[in-house]
């Protein structure tokens, strides 16, 4: 059930980003679309068309992504990769020796003066 259901909501996510993709720009922010002629979805109607189908998807979008979530609610959880006591293991390299306690820094040398003669 899940699964088609999963598939139905691709299928209405792919229609949805084509269905916007094809309307024509108002604003004209970016100085392209807004405008000029020769579309072949130009006129009042095939805006209207385009704006109820956009609405018939979103609504389709939402009602799905909805159901989804209740089926994933609804299943059996996965059982967790992290242990028991809740926190995460400390890293281990197998075959590394223990890291070494850190040394202090060597004392800098003294500037050495040139003599003069």
């Amino acid at each position: 059930m899940s699964t088609v259901l999963l598939l139905i909501h691709v299928m209405i996510a792919v229609a949805l980003v084509g269905v916007v993709l094809l309307q024509r720009s108002e604003g004209g922010a970016l100085g392209i679309g807004g405008g000029g002629g020769g579309g072949f979805m130009t006129g009042r109607s095939a805006g209207n068309a385009l704006t109820k189908t956009t609405a018939v998807l979103a609504a389709g979008f939402f009602v799905t992504s909805l159901a989804l979530s209740i089926l994933a609610a609804r299943q059996q959880p996965a059982p967790s990769i992290l242990p028991s006591g809740g926190g995460l293991a400390p890293l281990q390299i197998p075959g590394a020796p223990a890291p070494a306690s850190p040394q202090a820094p060597p004392a800098p040398a003294a500037p050495q003066v040139p003599q003069s003669q």
